[in-house]
């Protein structure tokens, strides 16, 4: 169980990745994101995930490098995610893209490096690449997002490395349980995005309630349970008040019966895409 802002899962490959993060989705290049990151790395955080579809990784880099100067900090502490985006898989379009984000980056390495969507047809070849591209040490770590266990058993079939993490749509209203399952058992370690259900969640009254036992918002209940049901989680803000309120989550530990109570709230709800049913 993580006990601070800092505490990393080992992957499957030995790298080491912080169980809290932040996502900057939406976040607006420039001053907004620059802010937004440099803020998170003041309050703790040592993990950012970005992708090349948020065009923002330009102002991601410039925010790591001024933040690693202004709090003393070595590239090796920070874990910095990114992704290729559907219109750029397949082989030589994925190792290009590669290239692009890194360079955006202006970063000496990535240390995640994601499929964005299981772009049907092609998101093989996209693994193929990634694959090389981790092979040459260029990324300390490769994986996917919204992939499903289908999408998974396909691209195991083929593949020569086990993707390190699968990020998902996951929350109260989406626990992802037999997904979870299926990834712990392949060394797969399961990420969430849109944790707090695009902020749908905010208000629900059984995180309220749990939330006014421990002092804490349900936003606050909902990535302390992220973290004991062992799922990385990345919520995203650019309000420094927010971001510094996410990470107060190492103080209190819900129990088992709250555990239980926020597992029954699963409709299988999504607010985000489909992974089957994406037009890609």
């Amino acid at each position: 169980m993580p006990k601070n802002l800092q505490d990393t899962v080992k992957l499957n490959n030995g790298v080491h990745m912080p169980w809290f993060g932040l996502g900057v989705y939406k976040a607006q290049e420039g001053d907004e994101v620059v802010s937004a990151v440099k803020a998170a790395i003041r309050a703790g955080y040592r993990s950012i995930d970005t992708a090349a579809a948020y065009n923002n990784e330009e102002g991601v880099g410039q925010a790591v490098r001024e933040a690693m100067e202004e709090n003393g900090l070595r590239r090796d502490q920070l874990f910095i995610t990114s992704k290729v985006w559907n219109s750029n898989q397949g082989y030589e379009t994925t190792l290009q893209a590669f290239e692009t984000s890194l360079n955006k980056l202006n970063l000496e390495y990535i240390d995640l490096f994601l499929v964005h969507w299981p772009v049907k047809g092609k998101y093989k070849e996209t693994w193929r690449a990634l694959e090389k591209v981790y092979k040459e040490g260029k990324v300390r770590a490769i994986g996917v997002s919204n992939f499903q266990i289908h999408h998974l058993e396909d691209l195991l079939s083929e593949a020569e490395v086990v993707p390190a993490v699968n990020q998902v749509e996951l929350h109260p209203q989406l626990t992802q349980k037999e997904l979870l399952t299926y990834c712990q058992g392949k060394g797969i370690q399961l990420e969430a995005w849109s944790p707090l259900g695009q902020g749908h969640l905010l208000k629900n009254d059984t995180l309220v309630s749990i939330g006014k036992k421990y002092g804490k918002t349900a936003a606050q209940v909902i990535l302390r349970w992220d973290l004991q049901v062992g799922v990385i989680t990345i919520p995203k803000s650019v309000n420094e008040g927010r971001i510094i309120e996410n990470a107060d989550i190492f103080d209190f530990e819900l129990s088992a019966e709250d555990i239980a109570a926020i597992d029954g709230l699963n409709q299988n709800k999504r607010f985000g895409s489909d992974p089957d049913n994406f037009n890609f």
